[in-house]
C-alpha cells in the first residue's frame, strides 16, 4: 500500500488533490429505504425536543443550585461534575441538532437553542453552521473537512488535552481572533462572504459577555461565575463530549465515499443517549442527516441490515479507538474495517489511494 501524505489544512495540497480525485462534494453511498419509511423518519416535531430541552435545562439549574448551595464543601463536587458534564456534552449535541434545524419543526426554536449552545461551547454560530455543512459534504476528506479531530499520525497529547477542556480554550481564542480580525482564510474558504461580518459581530458580543463574567469574579470574591460558564464546565465536564466525539470517526477510513467506512455507531446507555441526543447512531446520521434525532433509533432498525454491527457500548468503542490510535502512530494508513453482515450491499469504497 502506498504511503499517503496528508495535509490537513483546507488550502493545501490535500485539498487540491481531493478535488482532482472527485472527493469534494461527491456522491455518497446511501442504504436503500422505502419512500414511505423515509417520509415517516424525516418527520420533524416540536414535542420531543421541547420536552428534552426543558428537562436538560432543569438538570443544569438543579445541579448548579446544589453546587452553589454546597460551595466550600467537598459535597459540592459531584454536583459540579454532573452540571459540567451536561453543560458541555449536552450543549454539543443540542448545537448539532439545532444547527441541522431538525430538532424542532419551529424555526425560531432551533435558532434559540442553537445560539445558546454555541455560546456555551464558544463555537461561532455563523462559522460552525458552515463548518458542519462542509463536514457532512466532505466527511473525513483530508483537506476538505474542517472538523477532523485526530490526524494521522495522531498527536496523542493533543487528544488527551481535549479531555480537560482544551477545545473550550481553542474556542475562546478563536472568538477573540474573530472579534478583532474576523475570519481567517481557511474559515472564509467554506463560509459565504456575506456572513463574514456577522460572525465578527457575534464574536464581539460574546467577548463583552465574557468580560462581564470575568468582572463578577473580583466583585463577588468567588470563582463561582467561572464554575457556571467556561472554565469550570470545560475542566470538569469535557470527558463525555470528547469520548463521544472520538467514537464518531476516529480510527476509521479517510478519503472514502461510504459512511459505513468512515463513521461508527455505538450502542449507549439511556443517560448518555439523552445527553448525546442519539448521535451514537452516527453512521445513520451521516447517511441521512435530515432525520431528526428522536427518529435515529428507528432509522437504525430500518437499515441495520446494510450496516456493520454497532459497537457494544463505550468500552468496546473506545478500546477500538485506542487500538487504532496506537497502530497509527507507526502506520498512518491503518484504519478499522468492519465486516458487513451478509444482508448488506458491498462497500462502495471509492478509496482511490486505499483498497478494501
Amino acid at each position: 500500500m502506498n504511503k499517503i501524505t496528508r495535509d490537513y489544512s483546507l488550502l493545501g495540497a490535500s485539498a487540491v488533490e481531493a478535488e482532482e480525485k472527485g472527493l469534494a462534494a461527491a456522491q455518497w453511498y446511501h442504504s436503500d429505504i422505502p419512500r414511505e419509511d423515509m417520509r415517516r423518519l424525516m418527520q420533524r416535531k416540536d414535542g420531543p425536543a421541547i420536552r428534552d430541552t426543558i428537562l436538560y435545562f432543569a438538570v443544569l439549574i438543579a445541579f448548579a443550585t446544589g453546587g452553589i448551595m454546597l460551595w466550600g464543601s467537598w459535597w459540592s463536587a459531584p454536583f459540579w461534575v454532573i452540571y459540567a458534564t451536561f453543560y458541555t456534552a449536552g450543549a454539543d449535541s443540542r448545537w448539532h441538532e439545532a444547527g441541522h434545524r431538525t430538532a424542532f419543526v419551529t424555526p425560531w426554536m432551533n435558532a434559540v437553542v442553537y445560539h445558546i449552545a454555541c455560546f456555551m461551547l464558544f463555537r461561532n454560530p455563523v462559522l460552525w453552521r458552515w463548518s458542519h455543512s462542509r463536514h457532512h459534504t466532505d466527511t473525513i476528506i483530508v483537506g476538505r473537512d474542517p472538523e477532523i479531530i485526530t490526524m494521522r499520525p495522531p498527536q496523542i497529547f493533543k487528544v488527551l488535552w481535549l479531555f480537560i477542556g482544551s477545545h473550550t480554550w481553542d474556542g475562546f481564542k478563536a472568538t477573540f481572533r474573530h472579534a478583532l480580525y474576523g475570519l481567517n482564510n481557511e474559515e472564509r474558504s467554506f463560509t459565504p462572504d456575506r456572513y463574514w461580518k456577522k460572525a465578527q459581530v457575534i464574536a464581539q458580543i460574546w467577548l463583552a459577555i465574557c468580560a462581564v463574567v470575568l468582572a463578577l469574579v473580583p466583585i463577588t470574591g468567588s470563582i463561582l461565575p467561572l464554575m457556571l460558564v467556561g472554565v469550570g464546565p470545560a475542566l470538569l465536564g469535557s470527558w463525555h463530549l470528547i469520548m463521544t466525539g472520538l467514537l464518531q470517526h476516529t480510527g476509521m477510513a479517510d478519503n472514502v465515499l461510504d459512511h459505513r467506512l468512515n463513521s461508527r455507531s455505538v450502542y449507549m446507555n439511556p443517560i448518555s443517549r439523552f445527553i448525546y441526543w442519539n448521535m451514537n447512531y452516527h453512521v445513520e446520521h451521516h447517511m441521512f442527516p435530515m432525520v431528526p434525532y428522536h427518529n435515529l433509533p428507528a432509522l437504525h432498525e430500518v437499515i441495520k441490515h446494510d450496516l456493520p454491527p454497532a459497537n457494544r457500548g463505550f468500552v468496546d468503542g473506545l478500546r477500538e479507538v485506542a487500538h487504532a490510535l496506537k497502530m497509527q502512530l507507526s502506520d498512518p494508513e491503518y484504519r478499522i474495517e468492519k465486516t458487513l453482515p451478509p444482508t448488506a450491499k458491498p462497500y462502495q469504497a471509492h478509496l482511490h489511494d486505499l483498497e478494501v
